[in-house]
């Protein structure tokens, strides 16, 4: 395991400022910073409420800052201090994303204490598709597979 640092420290006070600060505006209680060598490069609260965007989480609204500010989708050489455990969602960007290290205050269990459980969506996953409570419902297959076999062909693509 790493040893934490004080710098450290101070970053993931930082995102749980950005939290607090996200609770006073009406917004929800989560905040996350992402740094690059030993620097913040992007900052962010949770808005989901504010802006009306089930997907403005704090893992992902930093997330996209940092990469309109940084000019790439690639996080690599990129960690995450984020004040609560992402959830699957977050999880997924920050993958996506690849940062390579997540530091995180609450862990998902004091989230669901305050009623933010993620926990339904981790049982979800687990199930077969004809078993989820949201329908999957396959359509048009034999269409929709022309454009992978087009990416998949494309010489100058950027893979990501």
């Amino acid at each position: 395991m790493k040893k934490i640092t004080e710098q450290d420290k101070t970053f993931m006070r930082e995102a749980i400022r950005l939290a607090n600060e996200s609770v006073e505006r009406g917004g929800g209680p989560f905040g996350a910073v992402i740094v690059r060598n030993g620097e913040i490069i992007a900052g962010s609260a949770n808005s989901v409420t504010l802006d009306i965007d089930p997907t403005a989480h704090a893992e992902v609204n930093t997330i996209r800052q940092a990469c309109k500010k940084l000019g790439t989708f690639d996080l690599s050489d990129c960690v995450i201090y984020t004040s609560c455990e992402p959830c699957p969602m977050c999880l997924g960007a920050i993958y996506w994303a690849h940062i390579r290290c997540i530091y995180y205050g609450n862990d998902k269990a004091d989230a669901a204490a305050i009623d933010f459980d993620d926990d339904f969506i981790y049982k979800e996953l687990d199930k077969p598709m004809n078993k989820r409570s949201v329908p999957f419902i396959p359509l048009l297959h034999d269409e929709a597979i022309v454009t992978f076999r087009n990416w998949a062909a494309k010489p100058d693509k950027t893979e990501y």
